[in-house]
């Protein structure tokens, strides 16, 4: 496959710009890099007339998913730093969708939390997402959609298993 340019320069992934010998890395890499960008995701948020911006997406989503999170917490699961995150709560706390409250483990210590409205537009995010499956897999049958959904879910499963077992032992030598 050979790699295009978008009309900006930069590139588009495809699954042989990664020189693994497993096909399905590399294609896995080139998804998540594609899924996982910001630029991509602001664009498509801009375009789909979201007034809220990507980061702020992303925070509300992990915030919906696991409860309310410390903002060092926040931050690892954000890959950023503590005051990006700053930032970006006290600009979801101006707009009334997050809130500070005290640890109760760790009366030291602030949670961040969604509001009632804030639980709402994090459910919006989600139905983005939705939406962008649901494009997706526009062509496909339901029986393909259905197999692929169960393999996925196996994959994911076995995967979580085995990072469990190599943060114990970390990797194997190849033994190829």
């Amino acid at each position: 496959m050979e790699n295009s340019r978008t009309g900006d320069g930069s590139r588009s992934l495809r699954a042989s710009d990664f020189p693994y010998r497993s096909e399905l890395l590399a294609n896995l890499s080139a998804l998540i890099l594609l899924w996982d960008s910001p630029a991509l995701q602001g664009d498509i948020l801009a375009k789909s007339g979201e007034t809220i911006d990507q980061p702020s997406h992303q925070t509300l989503r992990h915030l919906l998913a696991w409860g309310p999170m410390r903002p060092t917490a926040l931050s690892e699961v954000l890959a950023t730093g503590a005051s990006y995150v700053s930032k970006i709560v006290r600009r979801l706390e101006s707009d009334g969708l997050v809130e500070r409250k005290t640890d109760p483990t760790d009366r030291r210590a602030t949670l961040i939390s969604l509001t009632e409205a804030g639980e709402e537009a994090a459910r919006g995010v989600y139905a983005l997402g939705d939406r962008m499956i649901a494009e997706v897999l526009e062509g496909w049958s339901p029986a393909d959609v259905r197999r692929y959904t169960a393999l996925t879910e196996r994959f994911v499963k076995d995967a979580i298993a085995s990072a469990d077992r190599m943060l114990e032992r970390g990797l194997l030598p190849d033994e190829s």
